[in-house]
């Protein structure tokens, strides 16, 4: 059955010669301009294909043209970062600068995504200056290495990835590089070989092409670049994204569907269904809701999990009991929602705040200090059980009222913070709403893509 339904995926996925065709003219016609501007300015520059691309393993309909503007180690990365930028300009079209360690570009040539990376040519991972740099020897790497046969598992294994939403290293998907794709074909053999070890794995598996030890990285897979000894190739991995794939795997392997590949679309519930499923839980749930920054995703996706991270610490140190925080992206409307699912209940007006062991005069004395003239004061210093309490006022029993009064003075993220003046607390009966009828949808019915 399984290699029944992975043959129609190959017949969908793989390019036909037609695709081949029209890739090969748009990479020689944008190739062409990109050096007649490179000769225009006359800078030390030299065009490189990397990626999937030049490699073959990219799904036809499904693709992104990866070109580096590849410079001697001498020339300084303003200079790169600022041409590579002023080159990008003049041929792409609906252009995004983003920046990391290198400035680079995105926009599109005749309908085709292009990114346009400048980087510094180097023979090994030990002259790198910056990450990019090993791109090139990535791609030289697999088309060395990569038998012919074995494009065709990596695209499989691409599709089902992507099916399965773990595709893609990147900051909103926090999954599987291509790159990686790519080296687990090569440990493993084959999609079907690879799925078969994956459901194997634990928390901190290590796996390698050769056997030179393994640096230390606290992460839920590590898989040593072969060209580069010290990185781990997946390390934006997430715990989430990892525990997902090896459930898909296994999965997969006990009833192989076509829906592992290509899952059918969410059906976004009605409204009434929405609210019925959320009121039966007898949760609380409250959004905080604020502009979005105008930058990019790579920045913007882990700003916003750091938001979500400090409104969960510090609600439940002000004695909050908080079950879950997510947050939904609305292109659309430029909104950002961070929701709390908490107790309904208000917090005691009180609560009993613990001290240091009797025997430990010294800090008995400092905590006594400490409250004894404190307004928040209800009930004076008293021992139990072999330690010293006091009973204090809650300054919120209310999450509403917390949130009010307290997020906009935590730490979320330096292009967050400067939206906190759209900030806004939205009550659970507000938070059903056609814009969120997806986020609900996907949050409440708990499946996984395949299932829908």
């Amino acid at each position: 059955m399984a290699k029944k339904i992975e043959k129609q995926i190959l017949e969908v996925i793989t390019p036909k010669d037609k695709d081949r065709k029209q890739l090969k003219e748009i990479l020689k016609d944008l190739k062409q301009i990109v050096n007649s501007e490179i000769k225009i300015t006359k800078i030390p520059a030299s065009i490189e294909i990397v990626g999937s691309i030049a490699k073959d393993t990219y799904l036809r309909n499904d693709l992104d043209i990866d070109l580096f503007l590849t410079f001697p180690t001498k020339y300084s990365k303003e200079k790169m970062g600022k041409q590579t930028l002023e080159i990008g300009r003049k041929i792409l079209t609906n252009t995004e600068e983003c920046y990391a360690e290198h400035p680079y570009i995105r926009g599109f040539f005749k309908k085709y995504k292009i990114e346009l990376v400048p980087s510094y040519k180097i023979e090994s991972a030990s002259q790198k200056l910056s990450a990019v740099d090993r791109t090139p020897l990535h791609t030289k790497y697999i088309k060395k290495n990569l038998k012919e046969n074995q494009k065709q598992e990596v695209r499989l294994f691409k599709r089902f990835l992507k099916g399965i939403g773990c595709y893609g290293a990147e900051a909103e998907i926090e999954g599987f590089s291509g790159y990686l794709c790519e080296i687990l074909i090569l440990k493993y053999g084959s999609f079907s070989m690879l799925i078969q070890h994956a459901i194997k794995w634990k928390h901190g598996e290590k796996l390698a092409l050769s056997d030179n030890g393994f640096p230390s990285f606290n992460t839920p897979l590590v898989f040593i670049d072969p060209v580069d000894s010290e990185r781990n190739v997946a390390s934006a991995l997430s715990i989430e994204k990892f525990n997902l794939f090896i459930r898909a795997c296994s999965e997969y392997l006990g009833k192989p569907s076509i829906n592992f590949f290509f899952p059918n679309p969410v059906k976004p519930w009605i409204i009434e269904k929405i609210r019925n499923t959320v009121e039966k839980q007898d949760m609380l749930y409250i959004g905080v809701e604020f502009d979005k920054p105008d930058i990019i995703d790579e920045n913007l996706y882990p700003q916003i999990r750091k938001a979500t991270r400090a409104i969960w610490n510090t609600c439940k140190r002000y004695g909050f009991k908080i079950h879950d925080v997510i947050f939904h992206i609305d292109a659309v409307l430029d909104k950002v929602i961070i929701v709390v699912k908490t107790d309904p209940v208000a917090l005691s007006k009180t609560f009993v705040h613990m001290g240091p062991p009797v025997k430990l005069k010294k800090y008995v004395d400092e905590f006594i200090r400490k409250w004894e003239n404190n307004p928040k004061l209800v009930k004076d210093p008293y021992e139990e059980k072999g330690r010293i309490y006091v009973e204090l006022e809650r300054e919120y029993i209310e999450i509403k009222s917390f949130l009010k009064h307290q997020v906009k003075h935590l730490s979320l993220g330096k292009s967050i913070d400067k939206k906190k003046k759209s900030f806004k607390i939205v009550e659970q009966s507000k938070l059903y709403r056609k814009d969120l009828r997806v986020f609900w949808t996907i949050y409440l019915d708990g499946k996984a893509p395949w299932e829908r």
